[in-house]
């Protein structure tokens, strides 16, 4: 088999095209990290009820809906947290780093096993969301906003606005 990479063109051995075609299919994500998300989500059964790839030492649970591309955050970000209660939607390319915590639903006060009832948390499409961030219930984020690093989001924030701090404030708007 002939590939080209790089604008090389090489000949790989008959031996060397699985390791070539999980390289491919693992391009933006290290193949360790691959593996050993498989084996935490599809042998010991952490996270296994989702049909995309999350890091082993992140947790989701609840109504979760993400777009296109998202699982690549899913599966390199490490420590976050989802959890959708009420529901999560997580709009196409949206990319989060570390940490990112994203809450939609509150105990509630008279009993700790039910959940308050509140809107879906909705991020837009091409968001990027910051270490640390925390995402509270009720909250739409725009597309293209950018959340900055240790942001604790508890209001809306709008099309293509830059927000930091706790909690997040939106202190300037992306050109278009």
């Amino acid at each position: 088999m002939i590939f080209s990479k790089n604008r090389i063109v090489f000949m790989l051995q008959p031996w060397k095209w699985p390791e070539y075609i999980l390289w491919k299919l693992c391009k933006p994500i290290p193949s360790g990290l691959v593996c050993v998300n498989f084996i935490f989500q599809r042998i010991f059964g952490i996270n296994r009820e989702y049909p995309f790839p999350v890091n082993f030492t992140s947790r989701v649970n609840g109504d979760i809906k993400i777009g296109s591309d998202v699982w690549i955050s899913l599966a390199v970000s490490g420590g976050c947290y989802i959890q959708g209660g009420n529901g999560v939607e997580i709009g196409d390319g949206t990319l989060f780093g570390p940490g990112v915590k994203i809450i939609s639903a509150n105990h509630s006060l008279e009993n700790y096993g039910e959940w308050d009832k509140a809107q879906p948390i909705k991020i837009g499409k091409n968001v990027w969301i910051g270490a640390n961030v925390v995402i509270l219930p009720g909250v739409q984020i725009g597309d293209g906003a950018v959340i900055g690093a240790g942001a604790v989001v508890t209001k809306s924030i709008s099309d293509g606005s830059i927000a930091v701090g706790n909690p997040a404030r939106e202190i300037k708007r992306k050109l278009a």
